[in-house]
């Protein structure tokens, strides 16, 4: 009984395979054919360029960049550490150090600049001072000949002390300067070189000194001339005198 249920079982389904072969005609199922729109998306692109076409890579090249302005290329180094707080930090104190030592020059120059014209200076005078001394042949001695020329000014103070002022004012002048020019000559004269040097930095007092100058040698030039003229004269007068006498004697006698 058991294998007569099993059997009943079993043959239902195939009775309803047997049935569907009977109902459903036996001819042969045809694919449709594709349209030639179709045949003409189906068809794949080769892997390989063609000769006819252009390659990817003159495709990309002829390809302008995206709108965006992103691409492809790695961002530099370089563009990266600019954005960096620590880069920013390090130019500013870059810029910050330049600043201080560009001014620490300027300073370290202007004082090197001072200490040049001091040194200048200091040479210049030294050297003056040096120059207005005689020579060691000349014999001429600087303390007691200054002392001398000293108390010779002094002397034309006290001369000129009742006279007028322009006359007390020009009096120890002169006195002086003859004093220095007997006494010490070759230092006056080195003193009177490096005020001629001065004076010719400034040309209305050059001139005013050599206009002085010549009316004071026209002066004693001309004071020299009249003296011998009149020591001529008086030698003349003196003569005269002597042979007058000479000549009363020899007729007295």
């Amino acid at each position: 009984m058991a294998f007569a249920a099993l059997l009943r079982k079993q043959a239902l389904p195939l009775a309803g395979l047997t049935t569907a072969f009977v109902v459903v005609p036996t001819r042969s199922a045809f694919a449709e054919e594709p349209t030639e729109a179709e045949k003409t998306v189906r068809v794949r692109k080769p892997i390989y360029d063609t000769a006819g076409e252009p390659s990817s890579r003159d495709v990309a090249a002829t390809t302008p960049l995206p709108a965006s302005g992103f691409t492809e290329k790695p961002e530099s180094e370089n563009a990266r550490r600019s954005t960096a707080p620590t880069a920013r930090l390090a130019e500013q104190i870059k810029t910050s150090r330049l600043f201080a030592h560009k001014y620490a020059v300027k300073a370290e120059d202007s004082v090197n600049n001072a200490l040049n014209r001091f040194m200048d200076a200091e040479h210049s005078f030294t050297s003056t001072v040096a120059s207005l001394a005689p020579p060691k042949e000349s014999n001429e001695k600087l303390l007691p000949g200054g002392i001398y020329v000293l108390v010779a000014t002094m002397a034309g103070s006290i001369i000129s002390r009742n006279r007028n002022i322009l006359f007390r004012a020009v009096t120890p002048i002169i006195t002086g300067t003859v004093a220095a020019n007997y006494i010490i000559p070759r230092t006056t004269h080195n003193v009177g070189q490096l005020i001629w040097r001065f004076e010719e930095k400034y040309p209305v007092i050059r001139d005013n000194h050599i206009r002085i100058d010549n009316g004071v040698r026209h002066f004693i030039e001309t004071g020299k001339a009249h003296s011998q003229m009149g020591l001529a004269m008086a030698e003349e007068k003196i003569t005269d005198a002597r042979k007058s006498v000479q000549d009363w004697v020899k007729k007295g006698q």
